[in-house]
């Protein structure tokens, strides 16, 4: 694990607030028609892409389709809106010491697991034993963040954890799925993973399992039904089915025999289509990951990468709109941050850089890098050619980005030499050992609300870490250091802004794009809404609020074809 330092944020829990819903009044030759209003009640069914394999919090990680069910099955400590923010789930409340060293944790009242046994303390020191020893399961750095961790149990609502260091990012850690102790007690996480409960499993979360759908001898699906005694709102939408499908175009095509009534995602391809469906609301919202170019600071062979002129130029000779619109098909949002939009820490006032090869030539020009002869093409300063080799993963997309980003350089004077790198031996061939001048990089951050970028641009990372563009800045090292230890979440917003204003003006990378996911969900659904995500089932994290209409409010309502908040 990184040894990174650990900080602190405080947490002021409150409880979740039904919003009040607006009514609209529409005039016509039959009088007044109301919206519909929300109810108990009603089915929803979706089709999943993929396969269920183990229903399990703490072994879903590499199958999204799972996490979709185990996020409506269990529950964590705490949940993230979409904005990043620690929301209560199974705590009602912690507090976090000035040091940031001790997180006091006290349960909600009364809470209980689906089978009827009450869920305590003892559950969550369960779970978190099972993750410190789970390795072939839990990641190697979040295993030796929690035997870092002492846990001290008081009582059956109350208990402490406290940390060697303080460390702001440590509510992400709080989310994970806690399991019954009573059911799994005794089992190592290798029996836990071959236990027949992963297929009937027993959360606490607002739906809990039903059964599983047979058809010839194979699980097609899965219904959930909600909870009584979940601790958060109870939902309205009373039963839920979710079907498995193998593709995109599979699930679209139930969705449009009436077979489901929402389907996970609309790819791309079928996103036209889908949208000219009156009767489907397409949601879409911002991707964790993002699209950049990195670039070895530290590579002797282009020393020019050391100019923030020439570093700028090349930012502003990638025409970005160009490869979301005809290669992307729209599906993404230009990047301007390495931080993402929408969240708390996210600066929209720093300026973005437009596509103007233009001045991006002039600003080449004024750093010395020019073309001196009418046969020349490439820029030279003295004896240094304006050249470099552009890695990319070698698959189809990024092929075509990274063609059409040298042929922009190209166009500017800069000349590119294409590598094609296999995937599965990009990051250990090229990135972990710095043996690249420039390269196409998707970073994803999913499952990780907290905005902290030291791992990627902290000069500590910069030798043997993650900081692949070896950029050392102590201003901006600085600033990400101290957010990670600062008790005061408005101070580390202060200081992310701080960082984001530094990066933009030095670009050490150059931000392309993150893409969009889109939901598609019938109008006959009620109360959805989907903001930016972290995990592709955070689709789902207002589905308590969910309704179903009734038919006379199906036949006066008007909702929305395209829904986007990003």
């Amino acid at each position: 694990m990184k040894k990174y330092r650990w900080q602190l944020l405080i947490l002021f829990l409150t409880g979740l607030v039904v919003g009040t819903l607006l009514i609209l009044e529409k005039r016509g030759g039959l009088g007044e028609v109301a919206t519909p209003q929300p109810a108990q009640g009603g089915v929803y069914t979706e089709a999943l892409i993929g396969d269920l394999q183990r229903l399990n919090p703490l072994l879903d990680d590499t199958n999204s389709v799972d996490r979709d069910i185990d996020r409506l099955i269990f529950s964590g400590l705490v949940k993230f809106d979409s904005h990043g923010i620690a929301q209560p789930d199974l705590a009602e409340q912690i507090g976090v010491s000035q040091d940031g060293i001790l997180y006091n944790i006290t349960l909600k009242p009364d809470l209980a697991w689906h089978d009827g046994e009450d869920l305590s303390t003892r559950d969550i020191l369960f779970t978190i034993e099972l993750i410190r020893n789970g390795k072939g399961f839990v990641s190697k750095d979040v295993r030796q963040l929690w035997n870092s961790v002492e846990v001290y149990i008081f009582d059956d609502v109350h208990m402490q954890l406290k940390l060697p260091e303080a460390y702001a990012p440590f509510m992400d850690y709080l989310a994970f799925g806690v399991l019954p102790q009573h059911l799994f007690d005794g089992m190592t996480i290798d029996q836990i993973a071959e236990s027949p409960l992963n297929l009937q499993p027993i959360g606490s979360g607002p739906y809990q399992f039903n059964e599983l759908i047979i058809e010839e001898s194979e699980i097609a699906g899965i219904k959930l039904k909600a909870f009584p005694k979940y601790a958060g709102d109870q939902p309205y939408l009373q039963d839920l089915v979710f079907r498995y499908y193998p593709d995109g175009q599979s699930a679209y095509r139930a969705y449009q025999e009436g077979l489901v009534q929402g389907v996970s995602e609309v790819a791309t391809e079928l996103l036209p289509e889908a949208l000219l469906d009156k009767g489907l609301n397409i949601y879409t919202g911002r991707l964790p990951r993002i699209s950049l170019v990195l670039l070895n600071l530290d590579e002797v062979g282009a020393p020019f990468f050391q100019e923030a002129e020439v570093r700028r130029a090349l930012m502003m000779g990638i025409n970005r709109r160009n490869i979301i619109t005809n290669l992307l098909k729209g599906q993404a949002i230009e990047a301007n941050s390495v931080i993402l939009p929408g969240t708390w820490a996210y600066n929209d006032q720093v300026p973005a850089v437009k596509y103007d090869p233009t001045q991006a030539a002039d600003l080449l020009k004024n750093a010395g890098y020019v073309i001196s002869g009418e046969t020349e093409t490439v820029r030279k300063k003295e004896e240094v050619e304006l050249s470099f080799v552009f890695s990319y993963p070698d698959d189809d997309l990024h092929q075509s980005i990274a063609q059409m980003i040298a042929e922009d350089w190209e166009a500017i004077g800069v000349k590119v030499e294409l590598e094609a790198v296999p995937p599965d031996i990009f990051v250990s061939e090229k990135l972990d050992p710095r043996a690249y001048e420039a390269a196409l990089v998707d970073l994803n951050l999913s499952q990780t609300p907290d905005p902290d970028p030291y791992p990627f641009w902290d000069l500590g990372q910069a030798e043997s870490g993650q900081n692949y563009s070896q950029w050392n800045n102590r201003l901006a090292s600085d600033s990400i250091e101290q957010a990670r230890v600062t008790t005061d979440l408005a101070e580390r917003m202060r200081l992310y802004h701080n960082f984001q204003a530094v990066f933009a003006d030095e670009l050490p990378a150059l931000p392309l794009y993150y893409p969009v996911y889109n939901y598609g969900v019938s109008n006959q659904i009620q109360g959805v809404t989907m903001g930016p995500l972290f995990d592709t089932s955070d689709r789902l994290v207002t589905i308590t609020k969910w309704f179903l209409t009734t038919s006379r409010n199906q036949q006066t309502s008007a909702p929305e074809t395209t829904t986007t908040e990003d």
